[in-house]
């Protein structure tokens, strides 16, 4: 099974990243709320990459997000653009 590489290193995925801040910028300020936004990103980002990279490489990619987050990596503060 090949592992799914999280990380936004390349231009497109910067570009990628940025479209989806404006979205969420623009969503935001039409009042939709943030837990809703969160929820949709979330089921559309975890659909993608199952139709890409299928649904046993996907679940192990979730498998370790659970240590990341307790790490802290998502936590506001870590972010950057």
């Amino acid at each position: 099974m090949k592992l799914i590489q999280v990380e936004c290193s390349t231009k497109n995925h910067k570009n990628a990243l940025q479209y989806i801040l404006d979205a969420w910028d623009e969503a935001s300020a039409n009042g939709v709320q943030a837990d809703a936004l969160a929820t949709a990103a979330l089921f559309t980002a975890i659909s993608a990459l199952v139709d890409s990279h299928g649904e046993e490489a996907v679940a192990a990619l979730t498998e370790r997000l659970a240590n990341r987050i307790e790490k802290g990596e998502f936590s506001v503060g870590h972010i950057t653009h």
